[in-house]
This record gives C-alpha cells, sequence and structure tokens, in this order.
C-alpha cells in the first residue's frame, strides 16, 4: 500500500495503543491516537471523551482505519464504554474511515474447560461478557472486525511481578491464554492490510498453553518471587485458539 494514503486513529492510546501508534509512525503512518486530557506528551495525541452525553473531541484525520484499543479497565460497570463507542462509530463515519477494529478480548467466550475458537458459540452469563458481546457486535453491524485478544504481557507488564504470593482463585493445572504486545500489534496491521479478504473475527493467542503452575513458576523465579498459591489442582483446562488469524501470513513471533 502507499504509505502516504495510510491514516490511523487509535481509540484509546494507552499502554497497547500508545505502542500502536508508535509502530504506525515508524512506519510512515500518519496517525492521530486518543486519550481523555488535553495535555499531550506525544505528537499524535488528541482528546477524545464523552462526558454528560457530550463528545469533546480533537480527532480529524481522514479516510483512516480505527483501532478501538480502550483499555479493559475502562470498560467496567461504571464507565460509559458503551456510549463512547457509538460515538467514535458516528465520528468514524462521518469522517469516512475505511474501517473500525475493536480490540475485545478471549473473555468473551465461556469460562468452562473446552477448546474455543472464533466458530464457537458464545454464551452469555455475566456482565463482563454481555459488555464485550454487545461491543463486538456494535462493530460488525457497520461491517467492522473484532480481534479477541488473550492475556498481554510485554514491556513493565511481567506476569511474574502481579501474581507473585498471591492467592489465585484458580487451578495450578489449568493452561495460560496470553499473546505479546508486539504480536498484537503486528495481527491489527495483518486484518488491516488484508481488509477485504479477511475474517471478521479472528482470536490473537500465542500458541503455547503453558499449565500456570509451569508459567508462574518461571516467572517468578526470573524475578525472585514467590510462587502464587492456586485454590485447586484440578485438571479443567480452556484453551483459546489463535491459529486462524495466521492465514492472513501473520505468525507468533514474541514469547509469552
Amino acid at each position: 500500500m502507499d504509505k502516504n494514503s495510510n491514516n490511523l486513529v487509535v481509540l484509546g492510546a494507552g499502554w497497547l495503543g500508545r505502542a500502536l501508534c508508535l509502530n504506525a509512525q515508524q512506519a510512515g503512518w500518519q496517525v492521530q491516537g486518543t486519550h481523555r486530557s488535553t495535555q499531550h506528551e506525544y505528537d499524535f495525541e488528541r482528546q477524545f471523551v464523552l462526558e454528560n452525553g457530550q463528545l469533546s473531541h480533537q480527532l480529524d484525520l481522514q479516510n483512516a482505519y480505527w483501532v478501538c484499543a480502550i483499555p479493559p479497565r475502562s470498560r467496567d460497570r461504571d464507565s460509559n464504554y458503551p456510549g463512547t463507542l457509538t460515538a467514535a462509530l458516528k465520528l468514524a463515519t462521518q469522517l469516512h474511515a475505511k474501517g473500525v477494529l475493536l480490540c475485545s478480548s478471549t473473555g468473551v467466550y465461556d469460562q468452562a474447560p473446552g477448546v474455543y475458537s472464533e466458530s464457537s458459540a458464545i454464551h452469555v452469563s455475566n456482565e463482563r461478557q454481555t459488555r464485550l458481546y454487545d461491543a463486538e457486535q456494535q462493530v460488525l453491524a457497520v461491517g467492522g472486525k473484532v480481534l479477541r485478544l488473550a492475556g498481554l504481557v510485554g514491556p513493565n507488564r511481567e506476569p511474574g511481578r502481579f501474581v507473585a504470593g498471591k492467592e489465585l482463585n484458580t487451578s495450578s493445572q489449568q493452561v495460560v491464554n496470553m499473546v505479546h504486545q508486539q504480536d498484537v500489534i503486528n495481527a491489527i496491521f495483518a486484518v488491516i492490510s488484508h481488509w477485504q479478504q479477511g475474517q471478521s473475527i479472528y482470536n490473537v493467542v500465542n500458541p503455547l498453553h503453558p499449565t500456570k503452575a509451569e508459567y508462574y513458576a518461571e516467572k517468578c523465579t526470573l524475578n525472585g518471587g514467590e510462587m502464587p498459591r492456586f485454590s485447586s489442582d484440578e485438571v479443567a483446562e480452556r484453551k483459546v485458539l489463535g491459529s486462524a488469524i495466521e492465514a492472513l501470513g501473520f505468525s507468533y513471533q514474541h514469547g509469552i
């Protein structure tokens, strides 16, 4: 593609979104990434905030791909995430967006043991699943695409530090579903590059699925932390497959 015509808007320039913006800039893209503040650390940052039903924003990039990377903590019960997404989709239309891609979560799948792929049925049973599923449907309804991301690791997000010495409400024999930040960014560009050919939904999950006992033993050893304690040792694997996106020429390059 002609780099001069590559424009990208990233909703939620946080830990993932900011790294995506920086990658896109380095590749020669025109980029705007949103946050709530009017104070900007990077030249690509723009305010985007919905308060009391009124949208304040500084976005003006036409003919761009839009990626919604709003952090999960912004999707809780007390946030205005649904309204923000609605306002964003309306603005994207006004700015003639080429397409909208939503960063969702593999948390939309059942928590029960099993193997889950993009074709697995979604049985919504809790509020978090409902919010994830509703957002996906909203984006798919306007011809957008969805990436269901596994647990994220990467710079300044080391799993061993977060769980060291903690009591985890999970089995030591449950497997992990994780993916590195850079693999997610590469997956986003793969979908954008194959926008017309690709599926509407892809999982992005590293193909390695060690048990949590194995995984956290390694991570805690590397960081000198105490092993977490698990609520059980029951064998009950919940594995999410992330291989379908490899049909776009994408491959997982970064360890978890």
